[in-house]
């Protein structure tokens, strides 16, 4: 099984739309889709996300199924510093404090501590499982046990922060490590690849991350979000 994460093209974050270059992308990224094998769609409710599923579900002649848990997500707390922008705070944990995610809890630290993108992180990771069960992977611990001979390719639009926390769950990545060092264009593809073994433990393989080669032209490079929804 494939999973397909599509970041939304460039948005008009006011009015929760794409901007005509966001519009560029999405045909593009649909464009680039054409070929993959696509099944189903799924999509964030959120405009800018469910616009450029639009463009390869036309493409393709599939529906869009929305998951509401998929939104970007909120993020900020009591006395935490850059307004809790999970994105600047990652990077200030390694640039200043040299933080070691792999023998610290990055959730006790004073950044996510109380932060709102943590229980984000929480509640997606439920969630994804859930869809993930009927996709037939059920996740245990930080290996999936495939319960299903069929290989399927799905594709997932969503935001920079939602799909963050997908890919810090599925590849047991701690979440700011995931926003400083795997982060992601506009409408840029990554694929995750489940091995199709049925009753035997799997792990997803990076198939590819970050491909931005169909919009190369249109865009302009790495931009975070700064404003709150």
């Amino acid at each position: 099984m494939r999973i397909i994460f599509v970041r939304h093209g460039e948005p008009d974050y006011d009015r929760d739309c794409l901007t005509e270059t966001g519009r560029r992308q999405a045909a593009a990224a649909a464009a680039r889709l054409a070929g993959e094998g696509i099944e189903k769609i799924y999509s964030s409710p959120m405009g800018r996300a469910r616009q450029t599923a639009s463009y390869t579900a036309e493409r393709l002649g599939l529906g869009i199924e929305t998951l509401d848990y998929m939104r970007e997500i909120t993020w900020g707390g009591p006395g935490i510093p850059c307004e809790g922008h999970p994105w600047t705070l990652s990077d200030l944990m390694i640039a200043q404090d040299d933080f070691d995610f792999f023998s610290s809890d990055w959730r006790r630290h004073p950044y996510f501590d109380g932060n709102a993108a943590a229980d984000a992180l929480d509640m997606i990771a439920v969630r994804f499982d859930e869809l993930l069960l009927t996709l037939g992977y059920r996740h245990e611990g930080t290996r999936f046990l495939c319960e299903t001979d069929r290989a399927q390719t799905v594709a997932v639009f969503s935001h920079g922060g939602s799909g963050a926390c997908v890919l810090a769950h599925l590849l047991s990545l701690p979440f700011p490590y995931v926003c400083t060092v795997l982060p992601y264009e506009f409408a840029s593809v990554i694929i995750l690849e489940f091995p199709v073994l049925r009753g035997r433990y799997v792990h997803p393989r990076v198939e590819l991350f970050n491909d931005t080669a169909h919009t190369r032209e249109i865009s302009r490079g790495l931009v975070f979000q700064k404003k709150r929804d």
